[in-house]
């Protein structure tokens, strides 16, 4: 085993590790707070802040790891995230939405924190000279990472009925700072070159393949978080009377599967005729995509069976939406600049998380004021708009070395 793949695995065990503990905490919040009657505007609020520090920690944390490394950046992640799963073990009676928005806050730092620097150093482990194996690498960190994010859902779901929340959170902060403590040792050198001399300025990219390619995932995960975060969750709970286990089992299936088909997406894109996507990729699977919300939201509206309707619609949106977001991981990795891998990265997560953050928002508005139909329709102009900006990519094909 080359010292790039145990390098590799590293950063790939840790971030398999938060990536469990982020996903059972989203569905401990959004479970047990509307358990307690909060409205799913009230719900949606309290990620608020975890979306905006994300956008925050994408652009300020690319500069931070050229200045500290990459691998000091995801060790700060992780023991960010067992704080943040700390506050929330007070009694109960201090769980007030301004007190869970703040330990929200430090989750969101956290989870940018880490993806950004798990993203960039698979380009400083990977030869510039083989863009198939750099396209295979980013496609399983991606894809394993959602698979463990949807058994995260389900884990969460579990541990609420069985443990209740503080007894949930509690297990999930051990199991991450003993993570956090084997981390220390597992690195025994920077994954990155520190520059300290890269200027506070250069967060904001000059590329106008990234700036182009970051609008269009904008768009596209505020497409996907529209109609999933809070809206479908909360539908299925108190119009459908799936009860908790049920709720996270198919939210749990659904990344799962997700994230399998993000791992495959290589071979789905052509990669064993020795292909990896261009600029048009992202346009034409954008296009099958937007065909899916809006079926959904016309079959509901005719009145059949809801619960049948929006397992199949998950399922083939999850499967569309995998290859996209496939595409898009590979493409920001391929398109940002050798010298500060992680300025470009994090800026492109910036758009990420920005999409997050109106898509959580207009979830529980949309939903509370104008029902689930009207979730999806926005979804599906969302990703209309996505794939409108994805046109002038760049399309010059690769040619991928599968060494």
């Amino acid at each position: 085993m080359t010292p790039a793949v145990r390098q590799y695995l590293t950063v790939t065990g840790c971030y398999w590790a938060f990536t469990l503990t982020d996903g059972a905490l989203r569905m401990l919040v959004v479970l047990y707070f509307h358990g307690l009657g909060y409205s799913p505007l009230q719900v949606a609020s309290l990620f608020l802040l975890y979306e905006f520090f994300g956008i925050v920690t994408n652009l300020l944390g690319g500069w931070l790891a050229t200045r500290i490394g990459l691998s000091r950046t995801l060790k700060a992640g992780l023991l960010l995230q067992v704080l943040a799963l700390a506050m929330l073990l007070v009694d109960a009676s201090m769980l007030s939405v301004a007190y869970v928005m703040l330990a929200q806050a430090l989750s969101g730092i956290a989870k940018d924190l880490s993806k950004m620097s798990a993203k960039s150093s698979i380009k400083q482990l990977v030869p510039a000279e083989a863009p198939g194996r750099l396209y295979r690498w980013v496609a399983f960190l991606t894809g394993s990472k959602n698979t463990l994010k949807g058994i995260g859902f389900f884990l969460g779901a579990v541990l609420l009925a069985g443990l209740g929340f503080r007894g949930a959170i509690a297990g999930l902060a051990g199991g991450l700072l003993l993570v956090f403590l084997v981390a220390l040792f597992l690195f025994k050198k920077e994954v990155s070159a520190v520059c300290s001399k890269t200027k506070f300025t250069e967060i904001f990219s000059t590329s106008s393949a990234v700036n182009r390619l970051s609008a269009a995932r904008f768009f596209l995960f505020g497409a996907r978080d529209v109609w999933f975060v809070v809206a479908l969750p909360v539908f299925l709970q108190s119009q459908l009377q799936w009860t908790y286990t049920q709720v996270g089992t198919l939210l749990a299936a659904w990344i799962i599967g997700y994230g399998i088909v993000q791992s495959l997406a290589p071979m789905i894109t052509g990669h064993r005729q020795g292909r990896v996507p261009d600029g048009r990729a992202v346009s034409i699977w954008g296009a099958a995509l937007c065909v899916v919300p809006i079926l959904l939201a016309v079959v509901l509206y005719c009145g059949v069976e809801a619960g049948h309707c929006i397992v199949i619609g998950l399922l083939i949106f999850g499967a569309l939406f995998a290859v996209n977001s496939a595409v898009h991981s590979y493409l920001i990795v391929a398109y940002a600049r050798e010298q500060g891998v992680s300025l470009d990265v994090g800026f492109y997560y910036m758009a990420n998380a920005a999409g997050r953050l109106v898509g959580t928002l207009l979830s529980g508005g949309v939903y509370q004021w104008f029902g689930f139909e009207a979730c999806l329709l926005v979804s599906t102009l969302f990703i209309v708009i996505s794939s409108v900006i994805a046109v002038k990519l760049p399309r010059k094909s690769q040619e991928a070395y599968l060494s």
